[in-house]
Parts: C-alpha cells; sequence; structure tokens
C-alpha cells in the first residue's frame, strides 16, 4: 500500500463517522493495553491495538479522547481514526495543540469496548529543575518475570521510560533460555523470520502485565538494539542471518522494523531506512538525542585481530548520522541545554582482554575511529556534561569515558550510565562472572562500578547541579513476587566528567 500510515489514518478519519462505532460492529477487545511515546512540548503519539473476536477484512473504526484528568472528565479532545490488518490492528494517534510540561490522560473505545486509561506527559519549555528516565533494555521472556516494568511503572513522578533496545529476542525457546517451567515460552516457538513472525512476538510481549503498565503509566522513548531484527546486526546484514536458509537480509529487516513501527509507540519514521534517531528538549535542563548504532550505518563487525578493526572509513553510526549528532550536540550548547545526553544501544566504555585487545567487538570498541572521532570533537568544542546513555551488555556500568582511559592521568570527556537487562542474562554467569568482574574492577580505572550479577534498571535523576543514577535490581527474576533492591547510587556534577558517590 502506498499510503503512508499517517496519512492512511487521517483520510479514514474523515470518512467515518460516530455511528461507526455502534454495537452492530464484531466485537474487539483491548488485549495489549495502551501506550504512549515520543513526547514533544505540543504532541505526543498515543497507541494500541484492537483485537478483533474474529477475523476483520475491514476498517475497523477507533475512538480516542483525552483529558486532564484520571477519570476521563472533562474531555479536552476527541477523534475518530481506523484500522486494519494492514497495520497488525495496530493504532497510533499523533494528538496535537497540546501544553507544554503537562500530563494528559487518554483512552480508546471501539463498538463496545473500552481501553484501559493511559498517561503521558508533554515535554517541558524554560526553566525545568527536574528530569527523571528510567534507562531501560534487554527484556528475554523465557528467563523471568519483567519485575522492573513493575517498579519504573509504580514511580509517580517519572517524565519518560527511555528504552535503548532489545525490546525481544528473535530466538525460538532454549535457544536462549528456556521459559517451560515458568510458562514463558515464546510465541512462535521458532527464530522469527517473516512478518507474521515478528508481529505474533510483539503481540505476545505486550500482553505481559509488568510491561503493560509500564507503558500505560509513561510515555516512552524508544530505539531498537540487534534482536529486533538479528543478533548482531549491522547495516547489510546480521551474525543470526544466513541468507541461504533465510532469505535476503532486505527483506527480513524490512518485515522486522515494520513490525516494530507497527507495535511501539514511536512517531512516523522513514524506518525502513533505518533512520530513527532524533532529539528531545526538555526545557533547558537537558537535551536527549537518541542514536541507532545498529542499522542506519554500521560496518560489519570484525575480530578483535583483525588488521581492519582501527580503519577509519569504518563506523558504528555511518557518516550521515555522524554528521547529524554533532550537529545536534552543537544545538544542544547553543538552545542552552545544561546536560547533553545521547541514548544509544551499545557500551562506549572501553574494555579490554588481558592482551589489550577489545573484549566485545559488537560494542563502540569494534569501532575505534568513530569513538574517537565523537570525543575529538567533544574535545575541540569543549562540549561539558556529555552523559550517554547505554544498555545492551545485560549488565550494569558506570565509566568515565576518554580516548584512552588507560594512559595515566586521561582526561575524561564524558560519562556514561549503562543499564542491566530487563531479564537478560550477562555476558558471564557463576564463578566466570566474578573472575570478569574482579579483573575489570582491577585493571579498568575508568571503569566506577560494575555489577555482573544481577538484572534490573537504571533511575537517571538530573537536576542544575547533578545526573544520579540508581541501579535497581530484581532479587529473583522466576519468583512471582517483584521483589527490588537499590543496589548503587553514584553522580555526575556539573562541569565534572567524573562518577562519584552521592
Amino acid at each position: 500500500m502506498s499510503l503512508s500510515r499517517r496519512r492512511f489514518a487521517r483520510t479514514t478519519a474523515l470518512s467515518l463517522s460516530a455511528a461507526s462505532l455502534a454495537p452492530a460492529q464484531s466485537a474487539v477487545r483491548f488485549l495489549h493495553g495502551v501506550a504512549s511515546g515520543d513526547p514533544l512540548l505540543d504532541r505526543v503519539l498515543l497507541w494500541t491495538r484492537l483485537t478483533p473476536a474474529e477475523p476483520a477484512r475491514a476498517l475497523l473504526p477507533v475512538e480516542w479522547t483525552l483529558s486532564s484528568s484520571p477519570t476521563m472528565d472533562p474531555i479536552l479532545q476527541r477523534g475518530l481514526t481506523s484500522t486494519s490488518a494492514a497495520f497488525d490492528f495496530t493504532v497510533k494517534v499523533d494528538v496535537a495543540r497540546l501544553k507544554p510540561g503537562m500530563t494528559y490522560y487518554y483512552q480508546f473505545a471501539s463498538a463496545n469496548a473500552l481501553s484501559p486509561i493511559g498517561r503521558t506527559r508533554t515535554l517541558p519549555l524554560g526553566a525545568t529543575p527536574r528530569l527523571r528516565l528510567a534507562l531501560a533494555a534487554c527484556a528475554n521472556l523465557p528467563y523471568g518475570y519483567f519485575h522492573a516494568y513493575r517498579h519504573m511503572a509504580a514511580l509517580p513522578d517519572l517524565d519518560a521510560v527511555v528504552h535503548v533496545g532489545d525490546y525481544f529476542y528473535e530466538y525460538a525457546n532454549s535457544a536462549y533460555g528456556d521459559g517451560s517451567a515458568l510458562g514463558r515460552v515464546p510465541i512462535p516457538d521458532k527464530e522469527l523470520i517473516t512478518l507474521s513472525d515478528y508481529r505474533q512476538r510483539y503481540a505476545q510481549y505486550r500482553t505481559d502485565p509488568d510491561l503493560q503498565e509500564a507503558h500505560r503509566l509513561h510515555p516512552w522513548i524508544v530505539v531498537y538494539d540487534d534482536h529486533e531484527t538479528a543478533n548482531n546486526s549491522y547495516t547489510d546484514g546480521a551474525e543470526n542471518h544466513n541468507p541461504a536458509t533465510e532469505g535476503p537480509w532486505s527483506v527480513r529487516r524490512a518485515v522486522a522494523l515494520q513490525a516494530w513501527n507497527e507495535w511501539l509507540p514511536v512517531r512516523e519514521q522513514p524506518f525502513l531506512d533505518g533512520n530513527i534517531y532524533r532529539t528531545f528538549r526538555f526545557g533547558s535542563l537537558a537535551t536527549l538525542i537518541m542514536l541507532d548504532t545498529r542499522l542506519a550505518g554500521r560496518s560489519a563487525q570484525l575480530p578483535a585481530s583483525s588488521p581492519l578493526l582501527n580503519d577509519p572509513s569504518r563506523s558504528i553510526l555511518g557518516h550521515h548520522q555522524e554528521q547529524w549528532l554533532q550537529r545536534e550536540l552543537a544545538a544542544s550548547v547553543e538552545h542552552g541545554a545544561l546536560w547533553h545526553m545521547v541514548g544509544q544501544q551499545v557500551m562506549m566504555g572501553q574494555l579490554r582482554n588481558t592482551d589489550g585487545s577489545p573484549l566485545n567487538t559488537d560494542q563502540w570498541d569494534g569501532y575505534p575511529a568513530s569513538r574517537e572521532r565523537l570525543l575529538r570533537f567533544i574535545e575541540a568544542n569543549a562540549i561539558p556534561n556529555v552523559v550517554i546513555l547505554s544498555g545492551d551488555i545485560h549488565s550494569s556500568w558506570a565509566n568515565e569515558i576518554a580516548i584512552d582511559p588507560f594512559q595515566p592521568n586521561a582526561a575524561p570527556l564524558a560519562v556514561e550510565f549503562v543499564a542491566p537487562g530487563i531479564t537478560s542474562p550477562g555476558i558471564a554467569e557463576g564463578t566466570q562472572a566474578g573472575i570478569l568482574q574482579r579483573f575489570v574492577e582491577a585493571t579498568h580505572p575508568h571503569v566506577k562500578y560494575v555489577n555482573l550479577f544481577r538484572r534490573g534498571y537504571t533511575l537517571i535523576d538530573a537536576d542544575e547541579s547533578r545526573v544520579q543514577a540508581q541501579w535497581f535490581h530484581v532479587v529473583s527474576l522466576t519468583t512471582p513476587q517483584p521483589d527490588m533492591e537499590l543496589a548503587r547510587t553514584l553522580i555526575t556534577r556539573v562541569g565534572s566528567n567524573r562518577i562519584t558517590p552521592a
């Protein structure tokens, strides 16, 4: 279909009437909750999905309402749109004409069915005393309950959930965790290849009650990492993709990103070109620049021993996105933001083996020229207070970022806070995790905190004097009780580029 989704929704809304919501229509349900995302000063994107009682070939009308009250009275705005099987019955509405820094409530209706009431918030304008973000990544259904999502859902004053990727995993059961004992076997129970496969996996995840609550109560700012397509993906392929048996990478990538765009509360993007990088301004306090280190321009991963690893033509972002990031950092300074935050997928902090080689070349360590170009730009332009927000590695880290942090008296140019996985296992487990953690602590002076053992999320709390990071860890992933504990609190103060205890 050549119509863009936004044009489709706008066109059909004009052609429908309120009478279309009459009970004569086949019954529908809202089994996948509601969500909001990509908040701006004056607008926010609302999301839901209809589940028809019977296979539906026609358009299904949907009404949406917006209120300043959790009781949905008074109604500030309302509208009519539609969905169909072409969009997997997902619904997106980009609601405009809103006020900055305001909390809103919303609900959908179709036939006799009402969705849950969601809560969202627009970005602030001007002086902004505080910003609170939940940093999340790497949720693997078979490994346990999503207690971290439940915990962040309960936070009363969160501005947004920032999810930096691996919203789900593409594997069959037992390929990366066995969910049989917990009743968390992935659907479909196969590796995801087709559009139907990816849609079904999203549908399963979105029935999880803890994930639903986090989506219902907070706006999300989301980017994908590799597992939304296939493990260790890059622009032109993936480690976990075999063209001989699984077809062209371009086809798999396209259907995976179509499903991602359908099921996540993200504003319409030219997503088939991998262009999901975008910027959010939280008043005068902070700018959040979201990157795509996965598909937009990433060169293929190389082994640590490759002589081409340091080739300056290799990039983790691609030339266009590298230039865009530099412009956005400069614009953030020009706009007067105090903190310049960069949300992205893989860890930027350097990790070395005992022989000095990179420990993981899927991270920025595999693209040292890209990292150095960014840090040289920050240094040359004296950009202060850069805070990197990362995920992917399934463990908790706090790093001071320097061009060569292993040199004595290396001057950091930024700091990095890395969220653990929601459930995904760490880069090492058991005894090996202890050995690796002690090695890092003893030999990596720029790593100010590492915990390889626990899962959870990171709460980022910024004000005019510091950014604070708190790592909340799950006590048990396999018991239904959502017990969480605060593991560590660290801060970086304005102008310091250093990480210290709170």
